[in-house]
């Protein structure tokens, strides 16, 4: 079903709504999931939740593109378990390195939030994103969105981890000069 049809299933309170997007998007949001928490039950916890965030956010809200809004649901509804889990007990996995890797370009002295809103550094780094080159964006989403593992970056573009992680690296580099160029923090 095409997802202006799934929309609007949504925006009338069908049911029909969830089982069409569990039919075309529950192993999508599955993956996203799983790589962020590494746990099957927890994961289709999130998908479940996933489908409950989207029937009460629609209406009012209309997703331009329903792949990435139910996307970003996933990833925040994973993210919060897996902090949630992380404060139960200390853990290992993907989240962890990521949130490492990530903390030297927007962690500093100044608390970014506190100066900025959220929605201006989210739209400064997706325009980042969209200017990079078409591989190393690709690369830099599947590893910071949808936290894939490394190794798997490697195999789907024919790199070696070690190319994946100079890649990342030097788009890490790029993206902090890009948030001091444009005020976010202080080199």
């Amino acid at each position: 079903m095409e997802d202006h049809r799934i929309i609007e299933l949504y925006w009338h309170k069908n049911e029909d709504a969830i089982k069409e997007t569990d039919r075309k998007y529950g192993n999508y949001c599955f993956a996203i999931a799983n790589n962020i928490l590494h746990n099957t039950e927890d994961s289709e916890e999130c998908v479940n939740d996933t489908w409950l965030s989207a029937w009460n956010a629609i209406p009012p809200q209309k997703p331009q593109i329903l792949q990435m809004f139910l996307a970003k649901i996933t990833r925040n509804l994973s993210f919060n378990r897996f902090i949630a889990r992380s404060a139960k007990k200390r853990g290992g996995g993907e989240i962890n390195l990521v949130l490492d890797e990530l903390a030297e370009c927007i962690a500093g002295e100044a608390d970014v939030e506190r100066e900025y809103e959220a929605k201006e550094l989210e739209q400064c780094i997706r325009l980042f994103v969209r200017a990079l080159p078409g591989r190393d964006g690709n690369i830099f989403v599947r590893r910071y969105f949808f936290t894939e593992p490394v190794w798997e970056i490697a195999k789907r573009y024919g790199l070696t981890e070690n190319n994946v992680l100079v890649i990342l690296s030097r788009t890490r580099k790029k993206l902090k000069m890009h948030l001091i160029k444009e005020g976010f923090f202080s080199g």
